[in-house]
């Protein structure tokens, strides 16, 4: 990557978690928000959203698609340093909404993070055995609540 005549080491994850931050802003614009977005990277969210007078926190993950038709997510962070990898659960309480944008469908699905548990998984299509009961279908998350 070249910015002003300089190269520079292109972070593939972060590019990646730059381009579902950039979806889910086209997509909530969409859905009739206005957006802000922090100034720092040390938020536990990404943007804020706000419409009909209300305010709501948005952490944005970007993912793909599993070999199963699945796009899952968990409610935790990781980083790595010179000590290792470390992973802490998100604190559900600083975070209203979790946005998924999945790279194979490129859509982003919504979700309140304190309806579900350490994790959750969205379902692409119907699931080969048929089943439909305790199902989570990313067309039931397209909208942001």
């Amino acid at each position: 990557m070249v910015i002003y005549g300089v190269a520079m080491a292109s972070h593939h994850t972060k590019d990646d978690g730059d381009l579902g931050v950039l979806k889910a802003q086209i997509d909530l614009f969409e859905q009739g928000f206005t957006l802000f977005v922090p100034l720092t990277e040390h938020c536990p969210f990404d943007l804020v959203a706000y419409k009909e007078g209300g305010f709501k926190r948005v952490q944005v993950k970007y993912r793909a698609m599993d070999r199963y038709g699945k796009v899952e997510a968990k409610f935790s962070s990781s980083w790595s340093d010179k000590h290792g990898t470390h992973v802490s659960p998100v604190d559900k309480n600083e975070v209203d909404i979790y946005c998924i944008y999945c790279r194979d469908t490129d859509e982003c699905y919504y979700l309140r993070p304190k309806e579900f548990g350490s994790s959750v998984s969205l379902r692409v299509g119907i699931p080969k055995n048929g089943q439909f009961k305790g199902i989570n279908f990313v067309a039931d998350y397209r909208r942001a609540p």
